[in-house]
């Protein structure tokens, strides 16, 4: 069997699914690659490395595609891809299907296997292949690194002989993979860290991070069955914005986090909130590509509001291009040998496998 993966839109996807590390692992497995020519290039592997483990360089990518029994790719290829894509074929990727239901469907209808693997579901067995969790825990480090690179105070305390500088004040709203991650790195860096979320799961561990967990008291837990927040009654959101308000005041540093699949992001701090933070602030937002968890979020901009810098990117992940390709491709790696029938030589779509009848679009 041939496995492909073509050059990301290098506008807007950096990452790559495949570098030879994970090459030699495929072929070891029994099959054949195939990747675009320059495929990995611009992350320092270069086409004669991808061709001293037996990978074949192909230039024209309808040939690619016509020769592939299973791509593997991060996003949705483009329309014109799409449409060379055969009955039978197989496509594994992050593939959007709240935002592409659509073109899913009718690439459905022409019987091709599309599996989006943002759909796994949270079981121990399916946690190596867990794309989510590896991309969002890079993200809030990188989220904390580009907001403290833009905050013109040091973060951690420090006593000098002309005075003391007082410590930041981290808050992070929204405690999943990404939300610890960005504790875990603020507390590294010496800043004071305090959280929030509406799944009260989460305070444990963000006690266990050294951050402070703030919280709406006598409300229940806004959490679904598998794990992901779900969206707050009326008196909750009025409780949290009383609470959120007061805490602002003595904030300097915010990492939102906040997202529901599917649907756009929570607007959580509003204009008056902002209003009343100190100017030299920075806000990141990482649900700035559904949104945004701010009222002034605007996509690959810095707002300044009195001196609040309000950040968002479209991929933050294109800062931390190797890391986030290494760990991809080794989540993908683990769903395709879940996937593959070494003894037949064949993918076997077993729907009775909870992690293929969850990705698998119907």
């Amino acid at each position: 069997m041939r496995i492909v993966s073509l050059l990301e839109d290098q506008k807007i996807e950096r990452r790559i699914s495949i570098t030879p590390e994970i090459a030699k692992k495929y072929i070891n497995l029994g099959f054949d690659i195939s990747l675009s020519e320059n495929y990995g290039r611009h992350l320092g592997f270069d086409d004669s490395e991808f061709k001293r483990l037996g990978v074949n360089i192909v230039k024209e990518e309808k040939e690619l595609i016509n020769s592939a029994d299973i791509i593997i790719q991060l996003g949705l290829l483009s329309e014109n891809n799409q449409s060379l894509i055969k009955e039978n074929q197989t496509l594994v990727g992050v593939l959007n299907p709240y935002n592409n239901k659509e073109k899913l469907e009718n690439l459905a209808k022409k019987n091709i296997n599309l599996f989006s693997l943002e759909l796994l579901p949270r079981i121990t067995r399916a946690q190596s292949m867990d794309i989510l969790s590896s991309q969002a825990n890079l993200a809030g480090y990188k989220a904390v690194i580009e907001s403290f690179a833009n905050f013109e105070k040091a973060v951690p305390m420090m006593m000098t002989a002309a005075g003391t500088v007082p410590a930041a004040k981290v808050l992070v709203v929204g405690a999943g993979v990404a939300g610890l991650q960005a504790i875990a790195t603020a507390k590294r860096m010496g800043a004071i860290v305090f959280a929030t979320d509406v799944r009260m799961t989460s305070k444990e561990q963000v006690e266990s991070l050294g951050g402070k967990f703030l919280t709406v008291e006598g409300v229940e837990n806004f959490e679904t069955e598998e794990g992901y927040a779900k969206e707050t009654s009326e008196d909750f959101k009025k409780k949290q914005e009383e609470l959120l308000d007061e805490t602002l005041k003595k904030i300097d540093i915010v990492i939102c986090t906040a997202l529901i699949p599917g649907k756009k992001a929570p607007v959580i701090i509003k204009e008056n909130m902002i209003d009343g933070m100190q100017a030299g602030s920075i806000i990141y937002d990482l649900a700035a590509v559904q949104g945004g968890n701010t009222a002034f979020t605007e996509l690959d901009k810095i707002v300044d509001k009195e001196g609040v810098r309000i950040m968002g990117e479209t991929n933050i992940l294109n800062k931390l291009t190797i890391s986030a390709s290494s760990l991809y491709e080794k989540n993908v790696f683990n769903f395709i040998s879940n996937l593959y029938d070494k003894e037949n030589k064949k993918i076997n779509i077993n729907l009775e496998d909870e992690i293929i009848e969850k990705t698998l679009i119907k």
